[in-house]
């Protein structure tokens, strides 16, 4: 009786551990193919500056521009958009799809709002030698626009490769001007703000000689330059560029000497 309890036990022990094995294997499976990595294009504005200015690791540039339904950015805009990326980084392969979403129907847009409706609606992600960018053009303005003051926001970045263009302030910002148009407002916010995703100024791109701005975090303190804090605000933005037409100049300026060598010195050109 004695053996046969310890050939019982036996049995039962070998019996668990066959058990515990199969759990473990099941476990143990493959990732599946289907799911998408996001976890590149999850990370703190200006962390993939040199990526995007530089092949080293990326050669092609995918940008996702998804807009409300009405507020589709201007065609000549996003010319001058694509000229100025080629421009300024290394990326000559550039692929622009637009994707078509309904209103929200907010009266005004936080940026963790606009960043839950990017997680729902955002489908292009980096992918082998592809990096990959989301521009959201919204119907609504930000919620920090304070009309007494006479501020507004044209646009803003809140991620590595993500970005968003309150394209309803741009056309009634653009209404209040005879010399400057939607595509003139529309390529200074779009610019601006791709600037900020290129590192500028000392936001992933380290400055070379100090020009960011003490009054103005991550802007840059020279005159006539793009990246001047004028330019992500509107009131600021049309005296700028109204001035500049006055003079004969192009109504959208460019980047200062010093932010495009800081530009260069990560990467880009």
């Amino acid at each position: 009786m004695i053996v046969l309890k310890k050939v019982r036990i036996l049995f039962l022990f070998v019996g668990l551990l066959l058990a515990v094995n199969c759990s473990k294997n099941s476990d143990d499976t493959p990732p599946d193919p289907d799911v998408i990595d996001k976890s590149a294009n999850l990370l703190a504005t200006g962390d993939s500056a040199s990526d995007i200015l530089s092949n080293d690791t990326y050669t092609k540039l995918l940008i996702e521009v998804a807009y409300v339904t009405g507020f589709q950015p201007n065609a000549e805009a996003m010319t001058n958009f694509q000229s100025f990326l080629q421009s300024r980084t290394f990326k000559q392969d550039i692929e622009i799809q637009y994707k078509e979403l309904p209103s929200p129907n907010e009266d005004d847009l936080s940026l963790q709002e606009i960043a839950d409706l990017e997680s729902d609606n955002r489908t292009a992600y980096n992918e082998g030698s592809t990096l990959a960018i989301y521009i959201y053009f919204a119907d609504a303005p930000s919620e920090d626009d304070d009309a007494a003051e006479g501020t507004v926001t044209l646009g803003a970045v809140y991620r590595n490769t993500s970005m968003v263009i309150h394209e309803s302030t741009v056309r009634d910002l653009a209404t209040q001007s005879s010399q400057v148009t939607i595509a003139d407002v529309e390529t200074a916010a779009l610019n601006h703000e791709f600037g900020h995703l290129l590192g500028l100024v000392n936001l992933g791109s380290p400055t070379v000689n100090d020009h960011e701005d003490p009054d103005a975090t991550h802007h840059c303190d020279i005159q006539g330059c793009l990246m001047r804090a004028e330019l992500q605000f509107g009131g600021g933005l049309l005296s700028m560029m109204t001035s500049r037409v006055s003079k004969g100049s192009a109504a959208v300026p460019g980047l200062d000497s010093e932010c495009i060598l800081d530009l260069q010195a990560n990467g880009g050109r």
